[in-house]
């Protein structure tokens, strides 16, 4: 039987946190910049958490169930 392998992509992505919960980046940061503010930005800056609903898309991308 091969070895299941993770989704490169979301290797990429995603990293686990200490307690168990997936980190994501925020979109709409890489260009087109003048025209959002400064809050806008810095907020899309900060990492988030993966909504509950899509965890068990992502760990399966992952191979961690």
């Amino acid at each position: 039987m091969p070895k299941m392998k993770t989704k490169s992509s979301a290797k990429k992505r995603f990293k686990l946190t200490g307690t168990g919960k997936i980190k994501r980046k925020h979109a709409f940061k890489s260009h087109i910049l003048t025209k959002k503010s400064k809050k806008r930005k810095l907020a899309l800056t900060h990492d988030t958490v993966v909504h509950k609903a899509d965890v068990p898309n992502v760990m399966l991308q992952l191979r961690l169930k």
